[in-house]
Parts: C-alpha cells; sequence; structure tokens
C-alpha cells in the first residue's frame, strides 16, 4: 500500500514533523481522514472524488529514457 494513514490528536490537531516527510510528498485530507504518500519520480497522479470525496488516487509510472 503506497498510502500511508496519518492519525489526528484527540483534540483534532494533526502534526507533520517535516524533517521526517519525503523530500516530495503528498497529504490528502478527505472525509475525515488523512493520508500521506511520497511522489514517484516520474508519474502522472490523478486524484478521484466524488460528491466532493476522495475516491480514489491513481499513478500512472514511467521512467525517465
Amino acid at each position: 500500500m503506497r498510502m500511508k494513514e496519518i492519525n489526528i490528536s484527540s483534540n483534532g490537531v494533526l502534526e507533520l514533523d517535516i524533517i521526517e516527510l519525503p523530500p516530495s510528498c503528498v497529504v490528502i485530507i478527505s472525509d475525515g481522514k488523512i493520508k500521506l504518500s511520497e511522489l514517484p519520480s516520474f508519474a502522472e497522479t490523478k486524484i478521484t472524488t466524488h460528491q466532493g470525496k476522495v475516491t480514489r488516487v491513481k499513478w500512472d509510472e514511467g521512467e525517465a529514457f
């Protein structure tokens, strides 16, 4: 699984240590859930939504020639 779930503290605060984050990443917040994923070197990333909620994240990866 590429996406890693991030927990929110009991008082509703999201804390991320930027030192521990990958150099290039995406954080998605939808429907009370937070997920983080490192971005690949060469890819197109599509986030699909339905009725204002994220339903799918798709990576179309490639490689430089």
